[in-house]
């Protein structure tokens, strides 16, 4: 347990901290979901719709480091790949 006021504090700071990546983590499993779905479903338009939102959201992710920065892009990059495969 704590006992300095600062180890306290930096208690209280990682509580904080740890919902607001839990709710980026949740929001960001959850647009790759949409993409992943609407490739499923063999739907293009909608495939490039999702993956255009969930875009901004991986790379925020990224920059504060729920996943690690290459991980996004690569995520991002394969979904990419994914849809344009579609066309054949």
């Amino acid at each position: 347990m704590a006992n300095t006021p600062s180890a306290k504090k930096a208690m209280r700071q990682a509580i904080r901290r740890t919902e607001v990546n839990k709710a980026r983590r949740t929001g960001m499993r959850s647009q790759v979901r949409n993409v992943e779905e609407a490739i499923a479903a063999g739907d293009q338009a909608a495939a490039r719709e999702a993956l255009k939102v969930a875009q901004p959201v991986l790379a925020r992710a990224g920059q504060k480091g729920i996943v690690e920065k290459r991980a996004a892009s690569r995520k991002v990059s394969r979904l990419n790949a994914r849809i344009k495969a579609m066309a054949n």
